[in-house]
Formats: C-alpha cells, sequence, structure tokens
C-alpha cells in the first residue's frame, strides 16, 4: 500500500512540475522571440550589453535562444521519461526533489526572460 501511495504522489508531483514547466517554456519562447525583433543581429553581442566585458563572445542568437532550448529539452525529458524517474530517486522525500527541479527550472526560466529583456532594452 505504501507503493501505490508514493506512485501516486510522484504521478501528482511529476504532471504539476510538467504542466508548470510546459509554461515557463511557452514564455521563454515568446519572450525571446520577442525579442529578436528589437535586438541588434551581430556576431558578438556582449560588448554592446557590457562593454566592460569584452572577452566572452556571443552571437544574438545563442544569446536569446540557448535557455529556451535547455528548457524545452528538460521539458521532453520530463514528459517521456517519467517512468524511469519514477525509478531513479536521489532523495527519501519526492517533494523536496521536485522542489528542487522546480528552482534549477525557474532559475533557467529567469535568465531565459532576463537576457530576452535586455537585447529588448538594447535594440530600443
Amino acid at each position: 500500500m505504501n507503493f501505490d501511495h508514493d506512485t501516486g504522489e510522484f504521478s501528482r508531483l511529476h504532471n504539476l512540475f510538467t504542466f508548470h514547466l510546459g509554461i515557463a517554456v511557452t514564455l521563454s519562447w515568446l519572450t525571446s522571440l520577442y525579442a529578436a525583433f528589437y535586438a541588434p543581429w551581430v556576431r558578438n553581442i556582449r560588448p554592446l550589453l557590457d562593454p566592460a566585458n569584452v572577452g566572452t563572445v556571443e552571437s544574438t542568437w545563442s544569446y536569446l535562444f540557448i535557455f529556451p532550448v535547455v528548457l524545452t529539452t528538460a521539458w521532453l525529458i520530463s514528459i517521456f521519461g517519467q517512468s524511469l524517474f519514477a525509478k531513479f530517486r536521489l532523495l527519501k522525500n519526492q517533494a523536496i526533489e521536485f522542489g528542487i527541479a522546480a528552482a534549477v527550472a525557474f532559475a533557467m526560466f529567469y535568465l531565459s526572460i532576463d537576457r530576452a529583456v535586455a537585447a529588448m532594452l538594447l535594440g530600443m
């Protein structure tokens, strides 16, 4: 009976996490695509954003779209790897595991939005 309870709890948490990650992926892509219309398309956008940091080279495409691509990949892995994740556990408490995953996903979502806003402000 304990196993059934754990399975049900995992399914509930996984469905909740996957749903919210899907919303974050959608918002990340929409914001990055919107910023793509305003951002200057250059080979190295870093000196335009931060003139003091000229050592790192990053194109506008990679600057805007790397985090949405990573979030989309994580979302697809989460959807198609549900049975694998149900068997693989790092901690005893599933809520803590999903909380850590949500914190990492939120940080990546925040960085995606932050980069898009920085590119939009640069282009305006």
